[in-house]
């Protein structure tokens, strides 16, 4: 069971995008850019960077904005180089907190997070000390309201590993991220539509926080997600409304 408040934490997650259009964008192009620079600028070769142009069709970017983030990846244009970097801690209640970056510049960025944390009522860990509670994964979410039967059939015959109805009446699709854009065109096929679809890193488990522990721990995510150089935040925090 993926937890009850699965799509309450959805809908946070999609409502605070939306607020952050411009940093939305921003992060777009540091991840267009590192992955034609890790994979090259053909997405035909780099499934990667096709995910990526995916989600910058879907934000309506324009395609100058992506054509440049690919040839400073390739190195046909002059830019920032930017470098992975990812931060491991504790938020309210011992929920793990896990934070992807991009940065030019790790020591302001590790500066940032720690105060973030910090501030917030979470301590930064070593390296390694929650990623084991994660799981890497390609993820489609449902709204309450999705048929099941029609969902699960068109999943497992495009290669999907588990289908989830949880209690909130959302449905969960999981697939290797390898088999993501598969999964995804099966669903369409079927002429299903996600209401979420990423490739993600997935808690093995859950701790709900409700009243004042969910609010300080939404303050911590929503002080992380802030941050320039931050790009992904993931939880193990079930945050009860």
């Amino acid at each position: 069971m993926a937890g009850h408040s699965k799509w309450a934490n959805i809908k946070h997650r999609k409502a605070a995008a939306d607020a952050k259009k411009g940093k939305v964008f921003t992060r777009l192009i540091k991840e267009i850019t590192v992955a034609a620079k890790m994979g090259g600028g053909d997405p035909g070769t780099n499934p990667r960077l096709r995910l990526m142009l995916d989600k910058a069709r879907e934000a309506n970017m324009t395609k100058d904005s992506v054509q440049r983030a690919v040839q400073r990846g390739t190195g046909e244009l002059e830019g920032v180089s930017y470098e992975e970097a990812r931060y491991e801690g504790y938020g309210v209640g011992g929920a793990a907190v896990m934070v992807d970056c991009l940065t030019d510049n790790r020591t302001r960025t590790i500066a940032e997070v720690r105060h973030a944390f910090s501030k917030n009522g979470g301590n930064i860990g070593a390296d390694g000390a929650v990623a084991y509670l994660f799981k890497h994964c390609g993820q489609f979410v449902f709204a309450p309201g999705a048929t099941e039967d029609k969902v699960m059939e068109a999943a497992l015959d495009a290669g999907a590993e588990d289908v989830v109805a949880n209690e909130d009446g959302s449905i969960e699709v999981i697939c290797a991220p390898g088999d993501f854009e598969k999964v995804k065109a099966g669903l369409e096929k079927a002429g299903l539509k996600p209401d979420a679809a990423e490739v993600t890193m997935k808690p093995a488990s859950e701790v709900v926080l409700a009243g004042e522990d969910a609010e300080k721990m939404r303050n911590l995510l929503d002080a992380l997600e802030s941050l320039d150089d931050v790009q992904d935040v993931y939880t193990t925090a079930a945050l009860d409304e």
